[in-house]
């Protein structure tokens, strides 16, 4: 067990929320289902993220841009009646897109290569100068509709992942830093206001962002942030419905913040924000660990610790209305969401509404507990217990004296564990149906609540003691606030005489 005292009138700091400024979503065309709307607005609900970041902006299933041929000549048409939809449904339910610009649609590629089962194309356009016009035209359309004051809120976010071959042709840097140029150009034409960066980097290639800012300082080309992906699985082994990973420890996504907080801070652009646009346990959207308790253990401390380094970091993805693996095969599939199919939230959904629930002010932080005390005094405590595998840990034990403002205390807890708020495990009891009944998704949900109970202690010399036991995959979070007992306005009050009592 481990002993902490908080000194009295002690901050060490202040909580960001950097780990609630953004999150990750499926193809912003899966954004007309609606399935993906409803999660979306449940995890708004709980939750509450500024930003949503999603791939396909331009791809042909949002249809922005078409083509006209009349004669002997061709005209571009572009067509918002998608995209209006969708940012229509962002901004009602409270969060603002994070502008990705990507894929290529099909009528301005160069090449036919894609990605995905949807198929984004990944080649560079085939003619600049129409490129230019599409980009020019989609920003002015959206300050029309939205706003200058609003699209000036929006980052827009070139490409995706160009260092991997996969998401950009031959992971041409150049080419990509021209396809930069005139896309940061072309936005600030419109409005020198937008803020706009890259190169959304992932996995090695760490060159890459020192090339990058030394090519926008050289040739003196709009840079307003830096981005990259963060992922600690190892290399996969693929079966034909799910794919399997060890991870890191998860040092290694710490480490890889301050790594490129540290290569901004060694470039001619020391200041620039860093947004981590991508980070989970495994980058592949068919791995079981998302489904599981564990994921949400292993992660909290990236939530706790990770606006030490970065301003923002955006967990991919939000819900498991996702299609880059081909359309999901079951209820639980190892999707990235932090909600399943039907609105059923994982472990790691309740993760961060736990952390949602922190306050400001930072009294005690380590690898496996967060301390907090909120602006009316009240305490708020998160902590976790991941075990990676048979020979780490399995318990992890805490005794905690809490400086309190108050005597009377009430506690809340709740708790998700291997056999709390894990519905993966309740399917699996089940027997691993692909499509549930309703009765089988009623149950689900009812499985999928934390476990909470309540008590009520008192304080000693303005102290309070609470001790923390955490069992395998756990993540607790506690709430200390001051009663406001009104006991004594009930005339004839007598427990006693119920029965049962």
């Amino acid at each position: 067990m481990k002993y902490v005292k908080i000194e009295r009138d002690k901050q060490i700091g202040i909580f960001p929320d950097a780990w609630k400024f953004c999150v990750g979503s499926g193809r912003i065309g899966l954004a007309l289902q609606k399935e993906y709307i409803e999660a979306l607005a449940y995890v708004q609900k709980h939750i509450g993220f500024k930003y949503l970041r999603a791939h396909g902006l331009l791809h042909d299933d949002v249809g922005i841009y078409r083509e006209d041929k009349v004669g002997d000549s061709t005209s571009p048409f572009y067509n918002f009646t998608y995209i209006d939809r969708i940012y229509d449904s962002f901004l009602e339910l409270g969060i603002r897109p994070f502008v990705e610009i990507g894929f290529m649609p099909s009528r301005l590629a160069s090449g036919t290569q894609t990605v995905f089962y949807w198929r984004g194309n990944v080649t560079p356009p085939s003619d600049y100068n129409k490129w230019e016009k599409l980009i020019k035209a989609v920003v002015k359309h959206f300050i029309e509709r939205y706003g200058k004051k609003e699209v000036e809120q929006w980052p827009f976010e070139i490409w995706n992942e160009p260092n991997l071959n996969v998401f950009w042709k031959d992971a041409d840097q150049s080419e990509y830093f021209k396809l930069y140029e005139v896309t940061v150009k072309a936005i600030k034409e419109v409005n020198e206001n937008i803020k706009v960066g890259g190169p959304a980097i992932c996995g090695g290639g760490e060159h890459w962002i020192d090339d990058f800012l030394n090519f926008c300082y050289k040739n003196g080309v709009p840079v307003d942030f830096v981005t990259r992906h963060a992922y600690t699985a190892k290399p996969p082994e693929y079966t034909p419905h799910f794919v399997y990973h060890d991870l890191h420890p998860i040092d290694y996504m710490i480490n890889e913040f301050k790594e490129v907080r540290n290569q901004v801070k060694n470039s001619p652009f020391p200041n620039l924000p860093v947004h981590i646009t991508e980070y989970n346990s495994s980058y592949h959207p068919l791995c079981p660990v998302h489904d599981t308790p564990f994921n949400a253990a292993y992660l909290a401390r990236v939530l706790s610790e990770g606006g030490d380094y970065v301003d923002s970091f955006s967990y991919w993805t939000f819900s498991d209305v996702f299609e880059e693996a081909d359309i999901p095969r079951s209820i639980f599939h190892g999707g990235f969401g932090l909600v399943a199919f039907n609105n059923i939230p994982k472990p790691v959904f309740h993760m961060f509404t736990f952390f949602n629930a922190m306050g400001k002010k930072v009294l005690y932080r380590d690898e496996h507990i967060l301390v907090t005390q909120r602006e009316d005094g009240s305490i708020a405590i998160v902590a976790w217990n991941e075990v990676i595998s048979r020979e780490c840990e399995q318990e992890r034990q805490y005794k905690l004296k809490i400086p309190v403002e108050f005597e009377d205390i009430f506690v809340k807890q709740k708790l998700i564990d291997e056999d709390h708020g894990n519905p993966w495990k309740t399917w699996i009891d089940m027997g691993r149906p692909r499509f549930p009944t309703k009765e089988q998704i009623e149950t689900l949900r009812e499985v999928a609540k934390p476990y909470i109970s309540t008590w009520r202690t008192k304080s000693e010399n303005g102290y309070v003691t609470l001790e923390i036991k955490l069992g395998k995959n756990a993540v607790v979070l506690y709430e200390l606030s001051k009663v406001n007992d009104q006991t004594h306005t009930y005339i004839g009050l007598d427990d006693s005489k119920i029965p049962g009592y």
